[in-house]
């Protein structure tokens, strides 16, 4: 497996992870404000990274 390709599958991991969490502290109502948009703003950057990495690496065999 590429190395990208890998690299992308852990980042959408991670910004999935983010939004969810970022979901459930809203939802609960807990946590600052800020804290909540700083983490969200991150988990789409790692999400949308990721996703267009696995989308454009070509896999060479």
């Amino acid at each position: 497996m590429n190395v990208k390709r890998t690299f992308g599958v852990v980042l959408t991991l991670l910004g999935i992870i983010g939004l969810i969490w970022t979901g459930v502290q809203v939802i609960q109502h807990s946590g600052q404000v800020t804290t909540q948009v700083v983490i969200g703003i991150i988990s789409i950057l790692f999400f949308s990274t990721g996703i267009s990495l696995v989308r454009n690496t070509k896999d060479e065999a």
